[in-house]
């Protein structure tokens, strides 16, 4: 059974408010304008819409209420009672139960309203008929403000309960009031409840929680009992009689023997017996508090023997002990024997229940039974008793995983100690902080691997190469004969540098010609390597077919023009007018080209025959005029280059046949039908109406802008 967690309760608004929040939920996610423009299957989906919106609405809220909120035939009779109790459990079910039926009237509601919207012949109708279902949705939910505030009372109340699972291991405290309940709860667990030295300090159940053996338990403070009628107990005291009439667990029964709580001894015997039909199949301890102020050995024969009495009439569950809160005297023992008596019950009654047969069915204990009946003592070989004699009665240091390490006892012992004639060999630890500590030094883990021959363990690993590995293939005179060859192009190169400084170099144009080629190869490597570096794949590659290459063997690369026009005609473009209006284009480009090359060779040739010429016979102007030539044979003539954006083309100026003019146009009209762009009806934006005032009636006063 879960712990009940009763936080978790949505507030509960009130009827107004749920009215507003309603309409208002309705206002923003649903279309606020509609004209009487629009058809009337228009204007009837957008009424039925806002109905069924609001019904929506309301039931999803409602719906969430009537589901928060517990219901008292499922969960635990503790809580069940215990909300009969707090809050009158016919009084809770009615107000869920009109809720509920509030929930169907909506929804019936919004059925007959949607029903004669679907047959409104005009915007007016249907909006008088969305306006009366809104409105008759609004009046029930007006009428349920009492029941809504009555859940919401009750939301508040629940979510301050303590948090109790009923299942779980449990110690309850009762008794009169002020007599150290609270005081022995605040010092078992990590709870902190008021003490008062008044009665009803306490006014509700409590929970604290403490450790023992490592299971979690709770313990539960319970409001004080009065000694009267069932009839007249009020709800504080009710409390405590549900909590001992449904949880399974152990009750700690407390008594103040000094009689300072106000009651005497009597009145707490009294009490134990009016309340001993709750304590049946459970475990009882009799707890004598405040034995600081009046001892259990010096209390009075007569009280004594009412106690044990008392405690007798408990049965063989029942058990007396003697505590105190103040000097924290018997306060452990208590607690201790309060959860060894609650385990022991426990384990019994699982034990007694018929789950355990399923189990026991599959356990299976064996007992060994003695063969014979001669003693049979513990074996020493001869060689361990030897060795301990030796050793003087020491033992064997244990062994690890890396050989025999020193024992604890052992001052003496270290990592070159001996034990007989074998050596103790260090451990790993003791290496690792001999040879720089953690994270310096790592152990040879190939030292405790298992393998057929000891000298294999710190082998290298050979390197498989095709199925063959490749230390088959060495030679075992490979370093001898590396080491030869090194030496024979170390001589080689000493020869070569004698060589050539006994025939030097003739001229410095040969070091200088070599100089250069070697430059030369180099910038060439550069520019391939560059090449290859900055290539890129992310070009759309388009295949043959498309790119109009002829089909020629011998000049795969040359383009076909008979093809490239049949395609382009194919495809609605007159391939005629396109290259006339082409080649056009190019005349002109040219001619504009040629008389801005004339005016500026005739202004060079003026200004060079007024400039004087330089040292290398070549004046200013030419060489200006060179480098513009080049700049202009490197940029493209921006005459042909020129597009416009400002207007569209023509269909003619595009280049269409007839045929393919008319389908192009077909197709633009076919594109304008669409929607364009205009505000719908769910925009919620508000046009620019006429002045009534301004413009309608009579207008014989004054003008159209100003009476």
């Amino acid at each position: 059974m879960p712990v009940y967690n009763f936080k978790r309760i949505g507030p509960v608004p009130s009827a107004p408010d749920l009215v507003d929040i309603v309409l208002m939920r309705t206002q923003r996610k649903t279309p606020t304008v509609v004209h009487p423009g629009y058809k009337i299957s228009r204007i009837r989906s957008f009424y039925m819409r806002k109905i069924k919106f609001t019904q929506q609405t309301i039931s999803e809220r409602l719906g969430n209420i009537i589901q928060d909120f517990p219901r008292l035939n499922d969960i635990h009779p503790f809580y069940a009672d215990l909300c009969n109790t707090l809050y009158d459990r016919d009084h809770y079910k009615l107000a869920l139960g009109q809720l509920n039926a509030a929930k169907g009237l909506v929804e019936q509601i919004s059925r007959d309203m949607i029903r004669m919207v679907k047959y409104g012949d005009s915007l007016y109708r249907c909006k008088c008929l969305k306006r009366a279902a809104l409105g008759r949705m609004c009046t029930v939910l007006k009428r349920q403000k009492a029941s809504l505030a009555y859940l919401e009372e009750v939301r508040k109340h629940l979510s301050r309960l303590p948090a109790l699972d009923p299942n779980t291991r449990t110690l309850l405290l009762c008794g009169l009031p002020n007599v150290g309940k609270s005081s022995f709860l605040n010092k078992v667990t990590r709870g902190n409840v008021e003490v008062q030295p008044y009665a009803f300090t306490t006014k509700s159940l409590f929970v604290g929680h403490c450790d023992y053996k490592y299971l979690r338990w709770q313990v539960i403070d319970t409001p004080g009992i009065l000694d009267h009628p069932l009839e007249e107990r009020n709800t504080i005291e009710m409390q405590s009689i549900i909590a001992l009439a449904h949880l399974t667990c152990a009750v700690l029964y407390i008594m103040d023997i000094s009689e300072h709580c106000g009651y005497t001894i009597e009145q707490q015997c009294r009490l134990f017996q009016g309340i001993k039909p709750l304590f049946a199949n459970k475990q009882l301890i009799v707890v004598v508090n405040k034995v600081d102020q009046q001892p259990w050995e010096t209390l009075e024969a007569e009280k004594r023997e009412m106690i044990e009495s008392v405690v007798k009439m408990g049965g063989g569950n029942c058990t007396l002990m003697p505590m105190s809160n103040i000097t924290e005297h018997g306060v452990s023992q208590v607690k201790n024997a309060a959860c060894e008596k609650l385990l022991e019950a426990r384990v019994d009654a699982r034990v007694a229940s018929n789950k355990i047969d399923s189990v026991m069915n599959r356990l299976q204990v064996f007992q060994p039974q003695p063969r014979d009946n001669v003693q049979r003592e513990a074996f020493i070989p001869e060689s361990v008793k030897k060795q301990l004699e030796e050793d003087g009665g020491r033992p064997k240091p244990q062994k690890s995983r890396t050989g025999y390490a020193p024992t604890v006892d052992d001052p003496e012992a270290d990592g070159d100690a001996t034990m007989g004639d074998a050596a103790v060999k260090k451990t790993a630890r003791d290496l690792m902080w001999e040879n720089g500590g953690p994270g310096v030094w790592a152990p040879d883990y190939r030292a405790i691997y298992d393998l057929k021959e000891d000298e294999w363990k710190f082998d290298s690993i050979p390197e498989i190469i095709d199925g063959k590995n490749i230390a088959d293939f060495v030679d075992p005179d490979i370093e001898n004969r590396l080491a030869a060859l090194e030496l024979e192009e170390e001589q080689a190169l000493k020869e070569l540098e004698a060589a050539n400084m006994e025939n030097p170099e003739e001229s410095d144009l040969e070091s200088e010609e070599e100089a250069a080629v070697m430059a030369i190869r180099d910038r060439k490597k550069t520019i391939r390597l560059m090449k290859n570096t900055n290539k890129t794949n992310n070009r759309p590659m388009m295949p043959r077919e498309f790119r109009g290459r002829a089909k020629d063997k011998h000049d795969p690369g040359a383009r076909n023009k008979n093809e490239i026009e049949k395609r382009m005609e194919d495809l609605g473009v007159d391939a005629s007018k396109m290259i006339e209006r082409g080649r056009s284009l190019d005349r002109e480009a040219a001619r504009k080209r040629g008389r801005s090359r004339n005016r500026r060779d005739e202004d060079d040739a003026t200004m060079e025959d007024a400039e004087p010429m330089d040292d290398d016979g070549q004046s200013k102007t030419k060489r200006k005029k060179a480098r513009r030539e080049r700049e202009e044979s490197r940029k493209r003539d921006p005459s042909v280059n020129k597009r416009t954006h400002n207007k569209p083309q023509t269909l003619e100026k595009k280049g269409l046949n007839e045929d393919t003019k008319a389908t192009a146009k077909k197709m633009e009209r076919k594109g304008r039908k669409g929607w364009a762009g205009g505000a719908g009806e769910g925009d919620n934006r508000k046009g620019v109406h006429l002045v009534k005032w301004m413009n309608t009636g009579k207008k014989r006063n004054g003008t159209h802008y100003c009476r």
